[in-house]
């Protein structure tokens, strides 16, 4: 659009355009330095900086109305009363710089506050200290010019990165997580030393975090947030904390969302969250807990991912800095700031000094006698100035008229009570501040470092981490999303999918499973489950894929083209592309399949194949055990079964596993169990075998080795159980105040079976042994002030197997200072090597090959 041309001469047209651009900027600078950017030096936006400054204002120690507050900030901020309320909020949760009283809201449920005119505030011991000095403060003008504000406040303390901030701006954003109290002190403290540090988030909502791609805060970065899920019993679990960013509302909106949709199936729950939080999710009888939480976990807002994305204003622009750089800013920012208190300290106290020089020369020396019959006011000046002036040369700097002023301002009060030893005393006083504020600029950092110290002192008692850092395992969602879908098949027409429902059931299982077909031809495909999926005529074998599954093994006889030889082969699909047809038996036309089984642990049964009659052959029946056949890849041709025509293949006996035993690692870091050599080696497991888990608080769980178990509590044992294996407990009975031993076994039940005897307060487990041939030293305290010979202890001969539940025997009688416990080096397990892996391509030829060629070779 333009503005129309008129006849008058020298007007010309202007775009709108134009001015939209320069409009544009203007808009953009504004949003970015006055509303949404906080600055690097104080950590605040310009509304929460208005905020504090105006509650420093109406300061008095005693509470004020919000909305009195907020009344009053409006004469420095030129937006509504609503944005002021909720910035405030906002900074009151943090429970950091306002005191609060009344209903602030609550940042677990979500909960808003209560009105403006119903809350009270007031400052915090710690921001009364940390934040504010009018004496160091740099102000501007309001937006109207009626008043002062300050452009940043002297903050003395990595407030930015304590609190965390979340802006948005045009063209920008800025997203800062919150970090410690206490580590923030430490890291500040490490700079000033030289020394590296590293800084990770901390939330008031706690839970788990991942920051093994936090990047220290950059852009680019993210962590991952989770809540923390524990199991009471087999059928409920409970949320104790959140994910930052995330209140029980929206949890709970995302878990019943999942259990709609057939993700996760939970019968009901419920939210029990005051002060803290606590949300109950109770599972159906036929759920796995452990595969719930990882559910929840992938389906839910129980995982968080968060970008950081740390963008300050420095002077007058905004800059995209790391959070260790902010940190160094803001270090080098408060010792300039403590410097220049020091250099505002130093001169108060050398003017207190020069003054009360200047005040004891005029008393002393009575000069104020030779100014009585002066009569004008210039000639008393200059009378006092000439009687100070012999007086003067040790003083600080010279003397002005202002000193001289001062000096008639004296009461005569003062001058007949005057006391030389008090002066004296004071004057000392004043020296020796003035030796210390000048020790202090001389060793700034060593006091800069004294500084925080002393803030750590008196605020941080109570402000340790409250978010567990962890690195989180990856879930696979395939493995734990429940099976929310009926699966059909139409065999001899090639149909599959969730749609089919007059057509063959199969299974059930999840919208995100895969699926692996197999058809007579010998092809096999993999799909993702839909409603009807055309694979092609004669399926064989439908079941749900899994990536990387090396266990299940597929047993397959087939004919190479119409006429071809017969050949077998065993093998297993790792990895596919979806939608591709692959050739298993041959590329020949006509190829077909005339056995197939699918094992999923390896299993090799024995057929029967019997030959069509041929004069040929002496024996038309023959068996083929699978056992005896390698399992390779799937592209491998395998070994020749026969070159006469097959007229069936029928099984005989069903197989055992050939798979070895599987060799099973725990990964401290992650808490999970994986057969990918991370970690400690627990065993190599197979069947029933069970992991053996005790806790500090003498509780012992068997669990199975599958790879889905979690183990997020602390674990004193962690092992692979040994059935006949004796456990010793030695435990302290803080009622009896004497040391228990014990030894016993447990029992092959899935239930927790609890070992320790006493419940009193000061009970505690010293040490679980699970070997046998230990041996304990004992060292004993000092009784009267004698010592006692260290006593060892043979533990399999001091005490027998009992029940679980016996008390068991007194270890010692006197004082024990420390028990140390010697265990041998355990037998190794014999190596157990896994199934190697599958190859694509083979040698054909093999054991049952040649025994029939061998037989052919005979009957010509």
């Amino acid at each position: 659009m333009m503005t129309e041309e008129h006849s008058h001469e020298g007007e010309s047209l202007r775009k709108v355009s134009g001015l939209y651009k320069d409009w544009f900027l203007d808009y953009a600078s504004y949003v970015i330095l006055d509303r949404a950017i906080p600055s690097v030096f104080d950590g605040f936006k310009p509304v929460q900086r208005r905020i504090m400054h105006s509650m420093r204002e109406l300061e008095d120690g005693r509470y004020n109305k919000v909305a009195n507050i907020v009344g009053n900030t409006m004469k420095y901020h030129p937006h509504g009363d609503a944005s002021i309320t909720d910035a405030m909020v906002g900074i009151g949760q943090r429970e950091l710089l306002i005191d609060t009283q009344g209903n602030w809201g609550n940042i677990y449920t979500g909960d808003s506050a209560a009105a403006a005119r119903y809350i009270e505030a007031r400052l915090t011991p710690f921001a009364l200290e940390v934040v504010f000095n009018p004496k160091t403060t740099e102000w501007t003008k309001s937006y109207d010019g009626r008043n002062n504000e300050p452009i940043d406040l002297p903050v003395k303390f990595p407030l930015l990165l304590a609190q965390g901030v979340e802006g948005i701006g045009v063209g920008l954003s800025t997203k800062i997580l919150p970090h410690n109290f206490n580590e923030l002190i430490n890291a500040s403290v490490a700079h000033l030393k030289g020394k590296k540090f590293e800084l990770y988030p901390d939330f008031l909502t706690a839970g788990f975090l991942d920051v093994s791609e936090y990047n220290d805060g950059q852009r680019g970065g993210k962590v991952r947030a989770r809540a923390r899920i524990t199991q009471t019993d087999k059928h409920t679990l409970v949320i104790s904390e959140l994910p930052f960013s995330k209140n029980t509302g929206d949890l709970i909106d995302s878990i019943l969302k999942a259990n709609e949709k057939g993700k996760i199936k939970i019968k009901k729950i419920e939210d029990n969250t005051s002060d803290k939080v606590e949300i109950l999710i109770h599972l159906p009888n036929d759920s796995s807990p452990d595969k719930t939480i990882d559910a929840l976990y992938a389906f839910t807002d129980c995982q968080v991912t968060i970008s950081p994305n740390a963008c300050v204003i420095v002077g007058d622009k905004p800059m995209f800095l790391n959070v260790s750089e902010i940190l160094r800013r803001n270090t080098d920012h408060t010792v300039s700031l403590l410097k220049k208190e020091l250099e505002i300290e130093l001169h108060e106290l050398q003017e207190s000094w020069h003054f009360s020089s200047l005040e004891r020369i005029f008393i002393e020396n009575r000069i104020y006698h030779d100014i009585e019959e002066v009569e004008t006011w210039e000639d008393v000046l200059k009378t006092i100035d000439i009687g100070l002036k012999p007086h003067t040369g040790h003083l600080l700097r010279a003397v002005t008229e202002e000193d001289i002023l001062k000096l008639t301002e004296i009461r005569i009060k003062r001058i007949s009570r005057f006391d030389l030893d008090k002066f004296k005393e004071n004057i000392a006083a004043l020296e020796g501040k003035i030796e210390q504020v000048k020790y202090n600029l001389a060793n700034l950092i060593q006091y800069a470092i004294d500084y925080y110290l002393n803030i750590q002192k008196k605020y941080g008692k109570d402000r340790q981490r409250k978010t567990e850092l962890r690195i989180f395992d990856t879930i696979d969602a395939t493995k734990v999303a429940v099976a929310n879908e009926k699966f059909y098949a139409n065999f001899e027409e090639g149909f599959i999918g969730t749609s089919l429902k007059k057509d063959q059931y199969l299974f059930d299982c999840s919208d995100i499973d895969d699926i692996i077909t197999f058809r007579k031809d010998g092809s096999m495909k993999v799909v993702k489950v839909e409603a009807k999926t055309f694979i092609g005529k004669d399926i064989l074998h439908v079941a749900i894929w899994k990536k990387n599954d090396k266990r299940t093994v597929y047993n397959m006889i087939y004919r190479e083209g119409r006429e071809g030889p017969y050949y077998m082969k065993r093998f297993s699909v790792t990895g596919v592309t979806r939608n591709t047809d692959y050739p298993l038996a041959s590329d020949k036309k006509g190829s077909e399949i005339l056995y197939f089984s699918a094992n999923p642990n390896g299993e090799a049964e024995t057929v029967t194949v019997l030959l069509k009659p041929n004069p040929r052959i002496r024996k038309n029946k023959m068996e083929i055990d699978f056992s005896e056949l390698a399992i390779k890849g799937r592209d491998s041709k395998g070994n020749l079964v026969t070159k006469y025509s097959v007229k069936k293949v029928d099984m005989k006996e069903e197989g055992v596993s050939t798979l070895a035993p599987r060799r099973i690692w725990y990964d401290e870091t992650v808490r999970r169990l994986n057969a990918d050599a991370r970690g400690t080696l627990l065993g190599s497991f197979k069947g029933d075998d069970k992991i053996l888990t005790i806790n500090t608080n003498g509780e012992a769980k068997l669990v199975s080795f599958d790879l889905g178990n979690r183990f997020d509590d602390e674990y004193l044992i962690l092992e692979k159980w040994k059935p006949e294996q004796p456990v010793t407990c030695i435990y302290y009975d803080g009622e009896k105040d004497i040391y228990f031993i014990k030894r016993f076994l447990f029992e092959n039940t899935p239930n927790v079976q609890t070992f320790m005897p006493s419940e009193h307060p000061k009970s505690f487990i010293e040490n679980v042994i699970v070997a046998n041939g230990a041996t304990a030293e004992i060292n004993f305290a000092k009784d009267k002030g004698k010592d006692r010979d260290p006593e060892t202890v043979d533990i399999d001969e001091f005490i027998s197997v009992k029940g679980i539940k016996a008390i068991g025997n007194q270890f010692t009688k006197f004082k024990v200072k420390t028990i140390n416990i010697t265990i041998p080096e355990p037998e190794e397990e014999p190596e157990v090597y896994e199934d190697p892996e599958p190859t694509e391509s083979d040698e054909d030829g093999g054991i049952i090959g040649d025994l029939f060629q061998g037989e052919e070779s005979a009957e010509n």
